[in-house]
């Protein structure tokens, strides 16, 4: 009787099912317990809108000691935060998230100084800082702030036809890089050598933006006996284009350039890339997308940039200074000598032939211990304008070029993006088509086929 019990249909089934429920149970389990020990996601968004930029991964991935992020706010708003910051934490084990309602723990959140709702205070050693709001920039940017000790300065010189930082016009205003320096942890002020002709100490580099009149002799002794002595300078020289607004020759800011190994072309680049027109840019634009190996541009791989009215360069080393070239322009660009005139012959045999170099970076030897002046070249100030500050890579080289300068290679890479708005504008016509389509068009349609499908087979 035992025997045929053993053998039974119902056993055999039953010994199947309870077989396959625990592979099932255990497939389960498994799969559980790699995924919490290995958090793995893929974002499939073009913007990667659900992905923690390189540089807080770097960032992140760098701590040497313990980070606490603590959020101030009501338990119903928690979970807006957790998705991002869990981001955090899946990165490093040394970052910790702390979750506090002001209301349960109002000792905690006074000692705090917390005062609102949705405050986030970063925390690292003794240090503290506040990220103004939940977004990736804000909070590696108060990261950022807790591990560096001490503050960043650009100091734009102005006096002599520079780019304005308060301008916001989309042309020649920089109000937005005064935004982007801010989201990067820098301070920025504009300074005047015929003022005064030194350097503040607080200046951490030194930007010169597109001067359109000649540097006095005395602004000029200023630059070269700064970076000369160990300080940091950013130059942005635009070609000498005598039309409209002309631009000044600057040759004896340019002569000092060309004693540290930089030789600034009198030329226009111009670049009839197909590509580049597919991108919407004239020929004007240098579009670059190949990089050379140089900490600043490294971290661009992939990534293109646009450089509109731009002068041409040659670089070398000297027996003070290191130069290393940055990019080139593409094969089919050139580089024209008329600059007083509004057209341009392709076929002059004066046109320098692509490719071009059009920036560049080195490294002065002052002779005194960790006292290495170093300088980055541009053959144009336009790149950085509010209307080309957004194009793909732009804002990066730019804030790249200045971490560089300042010793923070550390935190050189790609930068968090601002969310894109991808709205779809329509015309009230266009509108009622979509409207009627979907909502009568398309279910009627539906609906005849489903009846003739029916009325055939009855």
């Amino acid at each position: 009787m035992n025997s045929r019990w053993i053998h039974a249909r119902q056993t055999k089934f039953a010994l199947y099912a309870t077989f396959y429920i625990l592979v099932i149970v255990a497939i389960v389990s498994v799969v559980n317990v790699l995924a919490n020990r290995y958090n793995k996601s893929y974002d499939s968004t073009s913007s990667k809108k659900y992905s923690l930029s390189d540089q807080t991964i770097k960032i992140v991935k760098g701590l040497t000691q313990p980070a606490t992020i603590i959020y101030y706010d009501k338990p119903t708003n928690f979970q807006t935060a957790k998705d991002l910051l869990d981001r955090y934490t899946a990165i490093s084990s040394r970052v910790k998230v702390d979750y506090v309602d002001p209301d349960k723990n109002p000792e905690q959140a006074r000692a705090a100084g917390v005062s609102k709702y949705g405050t986030m205070i970063v925390q690292i050693g003794a240090k503290k800082e506040e990220a103004k709001s939940v977004t990736e920039g804000e909070i590696t940017g108060a990261i950022i702030r807790d591990v560096k000790d001490r503050t960043r300065t650009a100091c734009f010189l102005t006096g002599d036809g520079e780019r304005q930082l308060d301008d916001p016009d989309e042309q020649e205003g920089y109000s937005k890089f005064k935004d982007a320096l801010g989201k990067d942890n820098y301070q920025t002020k504009t300074i005047s050598l015929l003022e005064k002709a030194e350097i503040p100490a607080d200046c951490t580099v030194i930007v010169i933006a597109g001067p359109k009149s000649d540097y006095q002799q005395i602004e000029v002794d200023t630059i070269k006996n700064y970076v000369e002595n160990g300080g940091r300078a950013m130059f942005m020289m635009d070609p000498p284009i005598k039309l409209g607004h002309p631009t000044a020759d600057n040759a004896a800011l340019v002569k000092v350039l060309q004693d540290w190994g930089v030789s600034l072309d009198n030329d226009l680049v111009l670049d009839p890339n197909p590509v580049g027109q597919l991108a919407g840019l004239g020929p004007q634009v240098a579009l670059i997308s190949k990089y050379e190996l140089q900490p600043i541009v490294d971290s661009l791989k992939g990534t293109a940039t646009a450089f509109p009215l731009s002068r041409s360069m040659t670089v070398k080393n000297t027996d003070k200074t290191t130069v290393q070239k940055l990019f080139d322009t593409s094969d089919t660009s050139f580089a024209t000598m008329a600059l007083n005139t509004p057209t341009v012959n392709v076929n002059d045999p004066k046109n320098k032939k692509g490719p071009l170099t059009i920036a560049g970076a080195g490294s002065y030897v002052t002779g005194k211990e960790n006292s290495e002046g170093r300088f980055v070249v541009f053959g144009t100030s336009n790149w950085l304008s509010n209307s080309f500050l957004g194009f793909d890579g732009n804002s990066d080289l730019a804030l790249n070029a200045l971490d560089w300068l300042s010793s923070d290679e550390d935190l050189i890479s790609i930068r968090p993006k601002e969310e894109e708005t991808r709205a779809i504008n329509m015309t009230t016509s266009q509108f009622n088509w979509v409207r009627l389509s979907s909502q009568f068009f398309f279910p009627v349609a539906l609906l005849l086929i489903g009846v003739s499908v029916w009325w055939r087979r009855r």
